[in-house]
């Protein structure tokens, strides 16, 4: 068996592993062998004419997902439209907290099915713990980690200090390369939120065999 073929079998039996813990936790998952199935797999779970929103997530962008939303027969709400005044922000932001579906990556995954994210202003982790009706969540297996500690330690010193330098912040971590637990104003770690558990079913999980994102 080449290294191709070892590492897919491995993310299949991860997968699996991980999304019966989900289960337990009341969150549903799935698993997608690569991006285009990624895709397939989250459109066929916003019926038509649903409002959508997301946070930041390269992820989504990734597998294209963003893009076929503003495109689809959805309602997009780009929470960048609520850049343009005050008005406009409570307008978008009141829109996403009650719309159908948010779609969002995840900082790391733990085999036992729990998520953990670090946000600044929390424009992302607070509707992931309330508001919209469903949560889709896109994450790559490089997400996947043993236990919360290491999903803790990867949110901090692996996604952290990339989405810091691609903000041009200026904290420790975007010249340490880690995190240097910092109150630097330029910091980006203000809430840490582990989700454990959650409303049967609000929560979708597709893990997805391939690296992406953060």
């Amino acid at each position: 068996m080449d290294t191709f073929e070892a590492r897919k079998l491995h993310y299949e039996k991860a997968a699996k592993t991980v999304i019966a813990n989900l289960k337990k936790r009341h969150m549903e998952g799935y698993y997608a062998a690569d991006s285009g199935e990624a895709l397939k797999i989250a459109l066929s779970l916003i019926p038509e004419g649903s409002s959508v929103a997301w946070g930041g997530t390269q992820t989504c962008n990734d597998i294209g997902l963003i893009e076929a939303v503003k495109k689809g027969p959805y309602e997009a709400i780009d929470r960048l439209d609520a850049r343009e005044s005050r008005e406009k922000f409570k307008e978008i932001y009141g829109k996403i907290c009650t719309c159908d579906y948010f779609l969002m990556s995840t900082n790391a995954i733990t085999l036992d099915g729990e998520l953990v994210n670090i946000d600044r202003t929390g424009n992302r982790v607070s509707f992931l713990c309330f508001g919209p009706e469903n949560i889709i969540i896109v994450a790559g297996m490089n997400k996947l980690v043993e236990s919360l500690d290491e999903a803790i330690s990867r949110a901090k010193n692996t996604a952290a200090p990339i989405n810091a330098e691609r903000l041009d912040r200026k904290t420790p971590c975007t010249a340490a390369g880690k995190c240097g637990d910092c109150c630097s104003p330029d910091c980006i770690c203000y809430n840490t939120v582990i989700t454990r558990q959650s409303d049967n079913g609000r929560v979708k999980v597709i893990l997805v065999g391939e690296e992406l994102g953060f």
